[in-house]
């Protein structure tokens, strides 16, 4: 029998479509294709995708997503926290009054570089550890502070990708987690392991499937990121080398009761590719929905 329960928190991600706020990411869909194809799949929710996706104006997004019988989950913010000349706070806060005014309850944070895309990123020294597991905290304080829940995204390029930094924002902060099980392998870690020490830092999922040669060949320096998602690095759920179903029962068992948001991330050379990607996102779907049942 079904889990009606968790299979009505899956979610959509625009990225799943090629839809990215990364410049020159490669051709991206209209709006209206990509939720109509959500609607299509069944899907009950989707996180926001890049701000050029939907209307800025938060009730212009409600409005937006309720045309296509969606809602919003909430969505990725690429935050400066290592500096300490800059405060994060102003800008977040204008971000939580938007994801309230549009009734998103989740915050995805990332910790930003300060550099255009992902296949770069500046050393963190010990001053400027010392300054983003702080903002971490405030952030995550101020975020909770009006009823969203705050996770820090761990992603490649970005300043938290690999194990010995996830696991110093573990031990020197008290955010929770999103659990990209994509990034997160692609950075080195042991995505199982993590699931299975560390269940109650857990807030939010996105699932993702990987092909592990290639991500292999990001660790290593041979290939950059942007170059392996162009070449396929990412799959439909349950065709990669990610352990899904290890990690699903792991979450269910801890009582996990945030979204599933499938994410896929595709760069599209054109308008013609708005099938392909829609019928992988539907087999995503339909493990997906096996998975928890």
């Amino acid at each position: 029998m079904t889990d009606t329960n968790q299979t009505a928190k899956i979610a959509g991600a625009p990225i799943s479509w090629g839809v990215c706020e990364v410049p020159g990411w490669g051709y991206q869909l209209e709006p209206d294709l990509v939720l109509s194809q959500m609607a299509d799949l069944g899907l009950v929710a989707t996180e926001f995708g890049p701000d050029t996706f939907l209307p800025s104006e938060p009730q212009a997004k409600v409005s937006t997503l309720a045309a296509h019988g969606l809602r919003a989950v909430g969505g990725f913010v690429p935050v400066l926290l290592h500096q300490a000349d800059h405060d994060p706070l102003p800008g977040l806060i204008t971000e939580l009054d938007n994801f309230l005014a549009a009734g998103a309850g989740t915050l995805v944070l990332a910790a930003a570089t300060g550099v255009d895309g992902y296949d770069q990123r500046p050393d963190l020294d010990a001053a400027g550890w010392k300054t983003l597991l702080a903002n971490l905290d405030r952030l995550a304080a101020a975020t909770t502070d009006r009823g969203i829940v705050p996770t820090l995204h761990p992603h490649v390029g970005t300043m938290i990708e690999k194990p010995d930094e996830v696991d110093r924002v573990l031990a020197g902060s008290g955010i929770a987690l999103t659990l990209d099980t994509g990034h997160l392998l692609i950075g080195g870690n042991d995505v199982v392991a993590l699931a299975a020490s560390a269940p109650d830092r857990i807030a939010h999922t996105h699932l993702k499937d990987v092909r592990a040669d290639l991500a292999q060949q990001v660790q290593r320096g041979e290939l950059s990121y942007t170059a392996a998602v162009a070449a396929g690095m990412y799959v439909p759920l349950g065709t990669g080398d990610v352990d899904l179903v290890g990690i699903l029962d792991i979450l269910s068992g801890a009582g996990y009761a945030g979204w599933y948001v499938m994410e896929q991330d595709t760069i599209l050379s054109g308008p013609a590719q708005a099938a392909a990607a829609l019928s992988d996102v539907a087999a995503s779907l339909a493990f997906l929905t096996g998975a928890l049942a």
